[in-house]
């Protein structure tokens, strides 16, 4: 069992696409993990976790749509966290005989048949039932890796948004506004949406860092406050050679007078009201030695 690809999945929600695990993980770790059984292919070049796969056949069962995060990941988009039930959405005037199965979330809602491909609803449709329905920093990470993905662009997600009416429509704006493909993963997207809601503060996705022969990548960064902020997975620094170069950037980015603020995905994912209010104070740091 290759415990860097199974902790690489988990970091994504469960699932993902092959060019987003190359790195951490290689092709053989993956193809020998697909062998051993502890992940499953659901098409070419898209893996999930074992328990992820059962959930079409719910779906198939109560003769409904595999829909919102379930969807997603089945299109092999990475998330905040794998999907404990699978979403169904079945129609509003459905009633059924016997109460769902407990590791089912049913919604009622119609889905035409051109929102439907093999019995999951199609990309422009996740992503927007996922906009509505899901907490602003669950959607986002989706809305980020439909976009990343190239299966929805950002075009057609915002003229999607705007056209919809009733209850949440205004949250599925929201995150069509500020989806993008920019983003690494759903850690970032996580931490991303964190910091849309401090005040005073507009951090751009991959920030890239130039000045006087030094260039940097930065995962989110604000260029008038000069601060930096990272989001630290399970697979950063791997070799000392790595932990040596990471250590130079974040003395280059110091030194050069950037203030970097570094959150691991635990934090990011449990305690994001710390996270918020490192951020917040930061902030306020800044401009008061504005």
């Amino acid at each position: 069992m290759s415990r860097a690809v199974i902790d690489a999945l988990r970091e994504r929600g469960g699932a993902a696409r092959l060019g987003d695990l190359l790195g951490p993980v290689t092709r053989r770790e993956i193809a020998e993990s697909v062998g051993s059984a502890d992940i499953c292919r659901l098409a070419h070049g898209v893996y999930c976790l074992p328990e992820l796969e059962p959930q079409l056949r719910r779906a198939v069962e109560l003769s409904g749509t595999l829909s919102h995060v379930s969807a997603a990941v089945r299109h092999g988009w990475s998330v905040k966290a794998e999907p404990r039930q699978a979403w169904v959405t079945i129609p509003p005037n459905r009633h059924l005989r016997v109460p769902p199965p407990r590791d089912v979330r049913l919604v009622w809602r119609p889905v035409p048949p051109e929102d439907v491909v093999d019995g999951v609803t199609e990309p422009l449709r996740t992503t927007l039932d996922c906009a509505r329905d899901l907490p602003f920093d669950e959607a986002l990470a989706v809305a980020d890796s439909a976009l990343r993905s190239g299966m929805v662009t950002a075009r057609e997600l915002r003229w999607a948004a705007d056209r919809l009416r009733g209850p949440r429509s205004a949250a599925a704006r929201r995150v069509a506004t500020h989806g993008t493909g920019e983003s690494a993963g759903p850690m970032e997207s996580v931490l991303r949406a964190i910091c849309l809601d401090v005040p005073g503060l507009a951090v751009t996705p991959q920030l890239i860092i130039s000045d006087d022969g030094f260039w940097a990548r930065v995962d989110l960064g604000d260029e008038d406050l000069r601060i930096v902020i990272e989001a630290e997975g399970f697979e950063h620094h791997g070799t000392r050679q790595g932990f040596d170069k990471d250590t130079e950037r974040y003395t280059e980015l110091v030194s050069r007078g950037w203030l970097v603020l570094r959150f691991t995905w635990t934090q990011i994912m449990f305690h994001p009201e710390w996270v918020r209010e490192r951020i917040v104070e930061t902030v306020r740091l800044r401009r008061a030695a504005a």
